[in-house]
């Protein structure tokens, strides 16, 4: 019996996928655990998997955005006739409101996108050339783009990713390497005058000015949701404190001549909120409508920049952990993030949020609190200030925190409290160790 597949939600921020391109074709054969399409969600690239056996007879969406729950595909039996199932599949989203109708006329449309999944299917791949789908160059929808306006063979670049798969920086590597091209310079050269016209064209506002206009990507629509929800419906108040850094710059560059992996300023702030938290839990919480809860995980997302926003990977149980297993997490997660492969549980059950600027000299600034937490801490940069030490003027080195509450959850004096021994960790850590 065919059956209807749908789009699942593959993190919990999800409304809708964007097919990048179909790893499978009508009247291909399937197993359970084969890979049917790569989709683009607001966090990640991820695999679709099948999960039974038997013929792709239908694909909805060829290319281009789908929502949760939306058709994408129908496999049955060879020769089945599976328009009974789209039929039921079109009047179960009609009963239930959900938006299916739509994708039967979008499936004529994206048929004329195909031709630009073609850059990923070179056929000079080594393995099978008599199989496309095999000699499929794996990459990343912002590398394909990349290479597509540059007019690159994506077959010509090495990969850094998992398997061997494309990302951005590969592909800006190889354009960057003045003698990169070998054998054939020209052919490399010409195709990226033909793909010009396919470059974002410049338009003209109301004010008669040049513009850019670029499409809004999944990640930055869910950021513009999320934090527009955030900011207006929670209640933020803002609390900024002065952290005089000498001793923890002494201590971390002891802790570096002995650490097996090299301790940043971030790592102590990190293990520095997470003790701190242990001890005021009101600051560990969410508010969830008509009740507060008190999480007793510890959880610290760490906001990591990426070309398209902001991600946040999560440090579980931070405050259980030695400041080289923090620094390992981050960079491993913070790798991942920017090339987008994190996994969906590896940006979920956070319960305290850190941005830090301070490397890009930033002194103070206020960040949007990340839901689903009551908190964000933002993190400034370290700068030398006098100040007044034993009663004589002295040069100090001064890092500002500043800390957004959710006003429904957190008090004054509860924010004021939880700085205050965020402060107290990080100008003597040595009480991190206690």
């Amino acid at each position: 019996m065919a059956e209807v597949i749908r789009m699942p939600r593959m993190s919990d921020t999800m409304e809708e996928g964007v097919i990048v391109g179909w790893l499978k074709q009508v009247g291909d054969s399937l197993e359970p655990g084969d890979v049917l399409a790569e989709v683009e969600t607001d966090k990640a690239t991820m695999e679709l998997e099948s999960f039974q056996e038997g013929v792709l007879l239908y694909i909805g969406v060829k290319e281009g955005p789908v929502p949760v729950n939306g058709v994408l595909a129908v496999i049955g039996e060879e020769g089945e006739d599976y328009k009974p199932a789209l039929a039921a599949a079109d009047s179960a989203a009609t009963t239930s409101s959900e938006p299916v109708k739509s994708e039967a006329p979008a499936v004529e449309a994206p048929q004329a996108a195909e031709p630009a999944v073609a850059v990923a299917a070179p056929n000079n791949n080594n393995n099978n050339n008599n199989n496309n789908n095999n000699n499929r160059v794996k990459a990343s929808p912002l590398a394909k783009k990349i290479a597509a306006d540059a007019g690159l063979d994506l077959a010509t670049i090495n990969g850094s990713g998992d398997n061997g798969r494309i990302v951005k920086k590969d592909v800006e590597s190889y354009i960057n390497q003045p003698a990169a091209p070998t054998s054939a310079p020209a052919p490399a050269a010409k195709p990226a005058e033909a793909n010009e016209p396919a470059v974002a064209p410049f338009v003209y506002g109301g004010n008669g000015q040049a513009a850019e206009e670029i499409p809004v990507s999944q990640m930055r629509k869910v950021i513009a949701r999320r934090l527009g929800e955030s900011k207006f419906s929670a209640p933020h108040f803002y609390l900024t404190i002065e952290v005089e850094m000498s001793k923890a710059m002494a201590t971390r560059k002891q802790l570096n001549e002995i650490a097996p992996t090299r301790i940043s300023y971030n790592d102590l702030v990190v293990k520095s909120c997470a003790v701190a938290l242990r001890q005021h839990p009101a600051i560990n919480s969410s508010w969830l409508g008509d009740k507060i809860r008190i999480n007793k995980e510890i959880n610290v997302g760490v906001a990591v920049a990426v070309p398209d926003g902001l991600l946040v990977p999560v440090i579980r149980h931070a405050d259980m952990k030695s400041l080289s297993q923090i620094n390992v997490e981050v960079k491993a997660l913070a790798g991942k993030a920017k090339e987008k492969r994190l996994q969906p549980d590896q940006m979920q059950g956070n319960t305290f949020t850190i941005s830090n600027l301070g490397m890009f000299d930033i002194d103070e600034f206020t960040a949007i609190i990340n839901p689903p937490d009551a908190c964000i801490m933002a993190v400034g940069s370290i700068a030398q200030k006098p100040i007044v030490k034993d009663g004589e003027l002295a040069v100090g080195n001064i890092m500002k925190l500043t800390l957004s509450c959710d006003h429904r959850v957190v008090d004054g004096a509860s924010g004021a409290k939880f700085l205050k021994t965020v402060k107290s960790m990080l100008e003597d850590p040595i009480r991190l160790l206690v």
